[in-house]
C-alpha cells in the first residue's frame, strides 16, 4: 500500500504541472501517453509491436489526436478523419490477404477498436484542456480520483455484495456507491472553490453522480480486457499501479462522455 502511495504521488508530481503548463509540452505528454496504452492492448492481444498493423495503429491514432486535418500536413490530400479511418480499415483487411490469414479479421478489428477508444479519450483530454481550461480538467480528474477512493475505502469498510465478481472479484456495490458519494462532496466543494460559472449546483451534483458511474464503468471495461487476455495489469510502466490504462481507464470513457452530452464544449 506505501509503494502504491508513494508512485502515485510520484505520478500526480510528474503528471499535474505538465496539465498546468499545457500547450505544446501537455501535447507531447499525451501523445506518448496514449501511444503506451495503445501499446499496452496491442500486447495484450499478443500482436507484435513492430508488425505492419501496430505501426499503422499509432499513425491513426496520431491523426485521431491532432487538433488537424491531414491535408493541413500534406497539401492537396484533402482526405477528413473518417476517411482515414476507412483508408486504414481497407489496408488492414487488405494485409490479412497478403499474410495468408496469419494476422486475421477478429485481429483486425481487435486494432480498429482499440485505437478509436484509446485515442478518443486522449483526444478528448487534449481538447479540454486547449479550449476549456483548467477548471473542467481538475474537475474531472479530482471526481475521478474522488470515486476511486471512496470506493476504496466503502468497499473495505461496508462490501460485501460482489458488483460484477466475473470481471473485477474485489469491486462491490457497497463500494460503488460510497464512491458515487465521494465523488459528489468532492464536485460540491470543486464547485464552491471554482465554479464552473456555465453551472447550477444541481447541475454539476447531476454531471458528478453521470462521471462517477460512468468513470467505475470504464474501469470495468479495462477489468474485462484484463480478464479475457489472462493479463493482471494493463502494463508495468508505475510499479504497484500498472499502465498507462489502467491509470486513465475512468478518463477515456468520462472525457468523451461530458463532450458528447456537451457539458464541456
Amino acid at each position: 500500500m506505501k509503494q502504491r502511495i508513494l508512485i502515485a504521488i510520484l505520478a500526480l508530481i510528474i503528471f499535474v504541472p505538465f496539465v498546468i503548463i499545457g500547450g505544446i509540452p501537455f501535447q507531447i505528454l499525451v501523445y506518448i501517453m496514449a501511444t503506451l496504452g495503445l501499446i499496452e492492448l496491442i500486447k495484450m492481444r499478443e500482436i507484435g509491436k513492430y508488425t505492419v498493423p501496430a505501426l499503422l495503429a499509432i499513425i491513426l491514432l496520431w491523426i485521431i489526436l491532432g487538433n488537424f486535418q491531414p491535408d493541413d500536413i500534406v497539401p492537396y490530400v484533402e482526405f477528413t478523419k473518417s476517411e482515414v479511418t476507412m483508408i486504414f480499415v481497407m489496408l488492414l483487411l487488405t494485409y490479412t490477404v497478403l499474410v495468408k490469414n496469419k494476422f486475421n479479421f477478429d485481429a483486425a478489428g481487435f486494432i480498429l477498436l482499440s485505437t478509436i477508444y484509446v485515442g478518443m479519450g486522449f483526444y478528448y483530454l487534449l481538447v479540454t484542456r486547449e479550449y476549456n481550461g483548467l477548471n473542467y480538467i481538475f474537475y474531472v480528474l479530482l471526481v475521478i480520483w474522488g470515486t476511486d477512493t471512496g470506493a476504496y475505502f466503502f468497499g473495505r469498510a461496508f462490501g460485501k455484495t460482489k458488483l460484477w465478481p466475473k470481471i473485477s472479484p474485489n469491486k462491490t456495490i457497497e463500494g460503488a456507491l460510497g464512491g458515487i458519494l465521494v465523488a459528489c462532496i468532492v464536485g460540491v466543494l470543486f464547485q464552491f472553490a471554482y465554479p464552473l460559472e456555465e453551472y447550477s449546483m444541481l447541475i454539476v451534483i447531476l454531471v458528478t453522480i453521470l462521471v462517477s458511474i460512468f468513470g467505475q464503468i470504464g474501469d470495468l471495461v479495462e477489468s474485462a480486457f484484463k480478464r479475457h487476455y489472462g493479463v493482471k495489469d494493463s502494463g508495468n510502466i508505475l510499479p504497484g499501479h500498472g499502465g498507462i490504462l489502467d491509470r486513465f481507464d475512468s478518463l477515456l470513457f468520462v472525457l468523451p462522455l461530458l463532450h458528447f452530452i456537451h457539458f464541456i464544449h
